[in-house]
């Protein structure tokens, strides 16, 4: 007789916080990444996730609008996903294109570390996200 363990379910995973647009927001934002995937148990490099997560946010304090920036973390099929909300209507330059000011890139941690990231626009301003994918 074979017997074989239950298939683990897919567990969806989600928290949300908005954090007022100050440079204590990035601290803020790494706590609660770091309690969440505790919490959660979830298998992403924590150092990683934190550092990424900081990187967005302090891009949405620099070059944000608004009075606040609002972190949305999401766990679903094999990933984690952050993405950070803000009111600005620009949208940032990836780590290899320098930006019409001749500005230095932004987001170079994110570039060289998420598995995937992205920018998009909202009703309210832009969103920016990056995923890590599960280890093992």
């Amino acid at each position: 007789m074979n017997v074989t363990a239950p298939a683990r379910r897919a567990e969806l995973h989600q928290r949300r916080v908005r954090l007022d647009r100050q440079p204590v927001a990035a601290g803020q934002a790494r706590g609660h990444v770091r309690d969440a995937l505790r919490s959660w148990q979830v298998p992403v490099d924590l150092d990683i996730a934190m550092l990424l997560t900081s990187d967005v946010v302090t891009n949405a304090i620099l070059h944000g609008a608004g009075p606040s920036v609002t972190v949305a973390l999401r766990c679903s099929r094999g990933q984690l996903r952050v993405d950070v909300y803000d009111s600005a209507r620009s949208l940032p330059v990836p780590a290899e294109t320098p930006d019409e000011d001749g500005a230095g890139p932004e987001l170079v941690l994110v570039t060289q570390l998420a598995d995937d990231w992205g920018v998009f626009r909202t009703p309210a301003g832009r969103g920016v996200y990056f995923t890590l994918t599960f280890n093992g």
